[in-house]
């Protein structure tokens, strides 16, 4: 080998190793992020300026690996500049701009590694796990808040005059309960998704105890919104998809308000009687209307709410609260960027909750690859054949011992699960913005931007290999075995009627030259023509065939005899 040539193969080996390693280095830090995201936001935020170096990296060394386009990348670009636009009519644009590049920075990054990376149905599994683990962790040390106590009494979470006996409400790794509340919101539309989609009674009752200790932990919040927008999006799930789900909301409802009377109350409270903190966000939202009015096109600037605040506020008349949103994503964006930004920003959300809430993932159909002794051509047969298959494969899914059977998840099951959990977490986000800004969070909104990006991965992997396998499809309605049937069928059918036709050609052509010899003869050839092709072609019947040649050359014995009689 020559020297030139072995200096190639190194090269080659060289690229193909540093490929595969921006690739790691761009997915296990994606992953690190989705991890740390709900338990320390700068290791997450670290994680994630890692991975998006690497990705780039990526472009440059990996040409298989190309830039895609999200389905709705417009209006995403279109909200990150306009934010940016607000940062100049802020009242202090220093702060702003600091605050809008620490934050729409985070969601444009996150959306960026998210959706260039995860281009599988493996990669969504491991980023699915990464999250399981860390929304565990975060259960755990809920539950651990709760049982060991912890006095909020003085972090102004509670109305203590309209419930003096609320001691204890858990935030785990949150900032607040009513942050950990949405976040739990999310995990629980997951998890549902999952559960409906689950095929067999092992994932299904793995994934019903995590249900639990999610609404368990939500319970812990006593977060009032959260808690009915939960109980309305599995109510409604019920009442229009499966009465069963919503039997077992009403049951699993009953038995917690019985067992927790506090809960009772702070839900009832609601529709009963008005607290502090309900008069509060309705003072909000009037002088965040009143912004709105005097600020319609660039708003107040990305994060000057606070700063805002004080110039419309009659509620609070100067008491030491620094109030840093409007408890309302929908008024608090068109206050801070003006109603075309808000308006980028809910196509952008909207687009992608009804993109995820469509998709529809089925089972990839049975196909007979090979030809057996059963490969019959009737459609009847082969439908029967499927059967049998599809049945042996359900009898070796319920075989398979519980860790492996929670380990293997189908594709169009787990993609089907994720869409609809995915889909359902951004209505809960939804419901939840018009009482509460969870967004204003920093991972809360990181998150949302993860799902979205999850959601455009779910478009492409839906459009590439599902499309791909509906392209291998035979457009007729016959099975592969019934298709090569009729080709071989009709060749041997052709081969046939080639040698038949040889043989009357011969016939004729003995014939005529008989005819010629005897130019004296005047008697007339009688039945001496040759039945119609039509009539000779059969390709399973040899014995009528052998029956029309042995009558031919009865009539070419007759025909000399007569020739020799006239002579």
């Amino acid at each position: 080998m020559k020297k030139d040539d072995i200096l190639k193969q190194r090269k080659v080996i060289a690229h193909d190793r540093w490929k595969k390693r921006t690739r790691d280095f761009a997915f296990f830090s994606l992953l690190a992020e989705v991890f740390f995201l709900a338990l320390s936001p700068p290791a997450a935020t670290v994680f994630m300026l890692i991975s998006a170096f690497a990705t780039l990296v990526r472009f440059r060394v990996d040409e298989t690996f190309s830039f895609r386009h999200l389905p709705f990348d417009v209006p995403a670009v279109l909200f990150i500049f306009l934010a940016g636009i607000s940062v100049f009519v802020s009242p202090d644009r220093g702060f702003s701009f600091y605050n809008y590049y620490n934050l729409v920075g985070a969601y444009a990054v996150t959306y960026f590694i998210v959706g260039q990376n995860v281009r599988s149905t493996a990669d969504l599994r491991s980023v699915l796990v990464a999250g399981a683990f860390s929304a565990m962790i975060v259960v755990i040390y809920g539950y651990y808040q709760f049982a060991f106590g912890i006095d909020i009494t003085s972090m102004r979470w509670v109305d203590g005059n309209a419930f003096p006996e609320l001691r204890k409400r858990i935030f785990s790794t949150w900032e607040n309960p009513n942050i950990l509340a949405g976040y739990l919101d999310i995990c629980i539309c997951l998890a549902f998704g999952l559960f409906v989609h689950g095929g067999t009674k092992a994932k299904r009752v793995l994934l019903g105890v995590a249900l639990l200790a999610f609404v368990l932990c939500l319970c812990m919040t006593y977060a009032r919104g959260a808690l009915l927008v939960m109980t309305g999006i599995l109510a409604g799930y019920g009442i229009l998809r499966d009465w069963r789900v919503l039997v077992i909301c009403l049951l699993i409802g009953g038995v917690l308000l019985a067992v927790d009377p506090l809960l009772y109350e702070r839900l009832a409270s609601v529709f009963t009687k008005v607290d502090t903190s309900t008069e509060m966000r309705f003072a909000f939202w009037e002088s965040t209307l009143q912004m709105i009015q005097d600020h319609p096109f660039l708003g107040i600037g990305w994060g000057a709410y606070y700063m805002v605040y004080p110039a419309y506020d009659f509620y609070m008349e100067g008491a030491d609260i620094r109030i840093v949103h409007a408890h309302n994503i929908y008024l608090n964006y068109m206050a801070e960027i003006g109603i075309p930004g808000a308006a980028a920003f809910f196509w952008f959300f909207f687009g992608t909750m009804i993109m995820a809430l469509r998709f529809i993932f089925r089972a990839p159909k049975l196909t007979v690859s090979e030809m057996t002794p059963f490969s019959y051509t009737e459609t009847a047969a082969d439908a029967e054949l499927q059967r049998v298959e599809l049945t042996v494969k359900q009898k070796e899914e319920r075989g398979l011992s519980w860790s492996k059977d929670i380990q293997s998840w189908e594709d169009y099951r787990l993609l089907g699960g994720v869409s609809l959990g995915l889909g359902l977490a951004f209505v809960s986000v939804a419901l939840n913005g018009v009482t509460d800004d969870l967004l204003f969070n920093i991972p809360s909104s990181m998150f949302l931007w993860l799902m979205a990006a999850l959601v455009a991965s779910l478009f492409y992997i839906d459009h590439e290999i599902y499309a791909d396998r509906e392209k291998t499809v035979q457009p007729s309605d016959d099975t592969p075995m019934q298709t090569e049937t009729k080709q071989n069928k009709s060749a041997e059918e052709e081969q046939e009627e080639k040698q038949e036709a040889n043989e009357i050609q011969t016939m004729d052509e003995s014939t005529a030259v008989e005819l010629k010899a005897n130019e004296k003869g005047k008697g007339i050839l009688a039945g001496g023509e040759v039945k119609d092709k039509k009539e000779v072609k059969s390709k399973t019947e040899t014995k009528e065939k052998e029956k029309q040649i042995s009558e031919e050359m009865n009539q070419r014995e007759r025909t000399e005899q007569h020739l020799k009689g006239d002579h």
